[in-house]
Formats: C-alpha cells, structure tokens, sequence
C-alpha cells in the first residue's frame, strides 16, 4: 500500500511494458471482435510531469526521455509506432508533459467496441483513477486489491483480451503470488493474453516463477528483459521483465529489433543487456 508508481512512471520499466503493452493491443485490433484489457494495479492513470513525486526522482528523463531524444530507425519507429504515437497524443501542445501510464495508453488505443477493467486498491490513488474515468462508458474502475481482481474477472465476456499484472513487489514471496493467481486463471481462460512485469532484481525468484508454469502445464510462455546494467536485490532498478502468456506470434521477432536499440540508447554500461526467449513452446 506504500509503492506510488508516481515516483516511476515513465522510467526504464515502463519504456519495456507499454512498448510491449501498446504493441500487443495494437495486435488484437487485428480482428473485428472486441476485447477486454483487464489491469490488475492500475496506479492513477496518468502522470504528470510536474508532480511533486515525478520531480523528485526524474527517472523519466533516463526512460522515456532518452527514447523521445532519439533518432529511430525506420524499423524500430514501426515497432514502438503505438506506444510512441499514443505518449504525443496525451501531449497535443508538443513538449512531454503528461507521460500515460498503462490504463491511458490502454484506452487511447482501444476501438468503441473494446472495453477496460482497471482496478487499484490504494485509496487515494484509485480516486484519482475513477476521477480521470468519470463518465467514460468503456472503463470500469474498481476499488479491488490486484489478486481478487485475476480471480474474479477471467474469463471476461468478450472471450477475447489481455490481462496486465504489475504489482508493487512490496512483499517477499510477490512472485509465488502472481504464479497462483497467473496459473489459475489461465486454466479459467486458457486462450487469454496474460503480460506480467517485474523488475529484475530477484533472478532465483524469476526462475522460480517461470518452472511453476511449467510445472503447471502453462504453454506459449515468452519472457523479455531490458536492463541498462546490472541488477541486484540491494540496488536501485537497473532493469525489467515481461512473462507473456499468449504473446502475439509477431511479438517476438518484433522485440529483437526494438529491444537492442532501446538497450543502446537506455544502457549505461557494459552489462545492458536485450533478451528475447521463448521459455515454454505451445
């Protein structure tokens, strides 16, 4: 209940999870069908760069910063074309001054037939959430801890979606949380898209993760890693997973494009490293 992504929002982890968030919406707006974008910690939204918060720590300015400073290739522009495109529509005057968190990007790239459930359980932060949505027919905001959220709302009625799981990793035992909850309801909702985000700072704990959906029969498991050096439990975040389940079969290849320059312009130091693996086939 301490964890403020306002301090974080727009860093280093957030350049990995809405490029790939962007992209993998971008992807199911393939078929006409309408879908569900279910966010289990919404945060508030949206961040604007004159929070006090965002002020203190600047870690936009190593993320999302460096990323907008910089010249694109043509393929890497394609690729981060959604993400990039929705962060300068929350920006229309120019200047970044509103960075999207994932329950904006979700939105601004949603079709009128597509729906959000966002859920927050810290109190202030989910008034301002349900303020920012007041009226919009499309979002549903819920004041709900993450965890009951994944159980109670898969599968959604449009048989069709993604779930983002980004929880605070306040607690120790945070990954065998998200391994319950990821693997029970993906046996409730076996054809959903599931992405899951977490810093890197805890390798045993990653690995220990990705065998207990193994172990659980999950399959078509992709896992992405973007650092600007190395980590380790006592340091600051120096870089992000994603675990998708269900990832669009263009995902991959996509990544290994986008996430060595991203590494190049975010990376500070020998050790910044891009993986992209296909950890369990379908």
């Amino acid at each position: 209940m301490n964890y403020r992504h306002a301090y974080h929002a727009g860093n280093i982890g957030d350049v990995l999870k809405h490029a790939v968030l962007a992209a993998c919406l971008t992807y199911l707006k393939r078929k006409d069908q309408p879908f569900r974008v279910i966010d289990t910690h919404a945060g508030i939204g949206a961040y604007p760069l004159a929070l006090e918060e965002m002020q203190k720590t600047g870690e936009w300015q190593r993320g999302i910063g460096r990323v907008l400073a910089e010249a694109r290739p043509d393929a890497v522009a394609r690729i981060l074309a959604p993400w990039l495109e929705a962060v300068a529509a929350a920006n229309p005057a120019g200047p970044l001054e509103i960075y999207p968190g994932s329950p904006m990007l979700a939105r601004m790239l949603m079709r009128p037939q597509d729906r959000l459930t966002l859920t927050e359980l810290h109190p202030a932060d989910h008034a301002t959430l349900a303020g920012r949505f007041a009226g919009d027919w499309q979002v549903k905001v819920i004041h709900l801890d993450g965890w009951l959220a994944l159980g109670s709302f898969v599968p959604p009625k449009e048989k069709r979606g993604l779930v983002l799981i980004d929880p605070a990793f306040e607690v120790t035992d945070e990954f065998e949380r998200i391994a319950d909850g990821l693997v029970k309801a993906w046996k409730r909702w076996t054809n959903g898209m599931y992405l899951v985000w977490y810093p890197l700072k805890d390798r045993k704990g990653i690995d220990r993760f990705h065998r207990t959906l193994e172990e659980a029969g999950v399959r078509d498991v992709l896992t992405l890693e973007l650092s600007i050096g190395r980590s380790d439990p006592d340091s600051p975040m120096r870089g992000s997973g994603m675990t998708l389940v269900n990832a669009p079969y263009t995902l991959a290849d996509d990544m290994r494009v986008a996430l060595p320059w991203l590494r190049d312009v975010l990376g500070e130091g020998p050790d910044a490293e891009a993986v992209v693996r296909q950890i369990i086939p379908e």
